[in-house]
C-alpha cells in the first residue's frame, strides 16, 4: 500500500509539485533581473547620476549635456549586459528544468536499476 502510494503521489502530486517550481524559479530569476524594468528604463542615467543644474553659461550648459549623456551611455551599457545576463540565466534554468521534468517519472527506478547493474557486473549477493 505504501509503494501504491509513493508513485500515486511521484506521478500526480509530485510532477505538479516540480512544474510549480520550474515557473517560480523562472519569476524568481525574472524579477532578480528584473528584466522589464531594466527595458523601460534601457537610456535612463545609471544610478540615477544627475547633471549639474543648466544655467545661462554655455560652457556649463555643454557640460551638464555632456554629463547626461556619458550617464545615459554607461546606464544603456550596464542595462545591455544585464538583460543578457538575464536571458541567459532564464534559458539556462529553463533547460535544466525542462531536463529535470523529463527525468522525473524515472527517478524512481534508479535503485533498482543500479542493483542490476551491480548483479551484471558481478557483485556478490552478500555486499548489497
Amino acid at each position: 500500500m505504501l509503494l501504491v502510494g509513493f508513485f500515486g503521489w511521484w506521478y500526480r502530486g509530485g510532477w505538479r509539485g516540480q512544474v510549480a517550481r520550474i515557473g517560480d524559479s523562472l519569476v524568481r530569476i525574472n524579477d532578480w533581473f528584473s528584466i522589464p524594468l531594466l527595458l523601460k528604463t534601457f537610456f535612463a542615467p545609471w544610478r540615477q547620476i544627475s547633471a549639474n543644474e543648466i544655467g545661462n553659461d554655455p560652457g556649463s550648459n555643454l557640460r551638464a549635456w555632456g554629463d547626461l549623456l556619458f550617464s545615459r551611455v554607461i546606464g544603456a551599457f550596464m542595462r545591455f549586459f544585464m538583460i543578457i545576463f538575464g536571458f541567459i540565466a532564464l534559458i539556462l534554468v529553463l533547460i535544466v528544468s525542462l531536463i529535470r521534468l523529463i527525468l522525473w517519472p524515472l527517478f524512481p527506478f534508479v535503485p533498482a536499476v543500479g542493483v542490476l547493474l551491480m548483479l551484471r557486473a558481478g557483485v556478490p549477493w552478500n555486499l548489497l
